[in-house]
């Protein structure tokens, strides 16, 4: 079965493809589940004027932050930008577009994107900038607005454990935006703490079924903590 095994042997082999302009999804929540690897790899690739869909743009110096250095992004797509000082000044100095979407309505985008759905109808945003400019129905007498699916050239995801055919666990949390954003991608590219053999996971527990994903590479995370709090005394 030689043709289902997705696992590549590096990182350049894992973003093999990515090219200037394209469109990226990225899944985790704040620092939780990043592919930061994956990350890694774009900066290093040099490859510029990304748009990238994910919940937030992680921190200074580490996650999506990096990509802010070089100015390698275009456009975001994110519910939630404020732990990003880089990303706040270039908002401000006109350097970067940023499209501010409810968090459900993100999540929706790359579910419904992956489900085939081209849009979809929601009440989240109506009557306020979120809708300006969007069709608006009416349906059993509430107001909705038409928010377009996302489906995009990669989506890139990290995920506790793979098999060799490409099906995901998720830990705990690190589930977040994942599962959706896996399924968003012309080219989805998911790295690993561990690659066990197929069979090896129990077909209940599988949160990504092996079709939604083109490439599998295992990796070592630092996964640090975005905001540690500690109790005094």
């Amino acid at each position: 079965m030689a043709g289902f095994d997705k696992v590549v042997s590096s990182y350049a082999e894992a973003m093999a493809g990515l090219k200037d302009g394209m469109m990226v999804i990225a899944g985790g929540f704040g620092l939780c589940g990043i592919p930061e690897n994956l990350i890694i790899e774009i900066k290093r690739k040099g490859t510029r004027g990304l748009t990238i869909v994910s919940n937030n743009c992680g921190i200074d110096g580490f996650g999506l932050g990096i990509l802010l250095e070089d100015r390698q992004i275009r456009k975001m797509v994110s519910s939630y930008v404020g732990e990003n000082k880089l990303f706040e000044e270039q908002l401000l100095a006109g350097e970067l577009e940023v499209d501010l979407t409810p968090q459900g309505t993100l999540a929706e985008k790359m579910r419904a994107g992956g489900a085939g759905i081209p849009a979809f109808f929601t009440a989240t945003g109506y009557g306020t900038q979120v809708g300006e400019g969007k069709e608006i129905r009416e349906f059993g007498g509430r107001h909705y607005i038409l928010e377009q699916s996302i489906v995009a050239d990669f989506a890139i995801v990290k995920a506790w454990k793979g098999d060799r055919y490409g099906n995901l666990v998720y830990r705990h949390t690190a589930q977040n935006f994942n599962p959706m954003a896996a399924t968003a991608g012309k080219i989805t590219v998911a790295e690993v703490e561990e690659i066990v053999e197929p069979g090896e996971l129990d077909p209940s527990q599988i949160h990504t079924p092996g079709i939604y994903v083109n490439r599998l590479i295992q990796g070592t995370f630092e996964k640090r903590i975005e905001q540690r709090t500690v109790r005094e005394g």
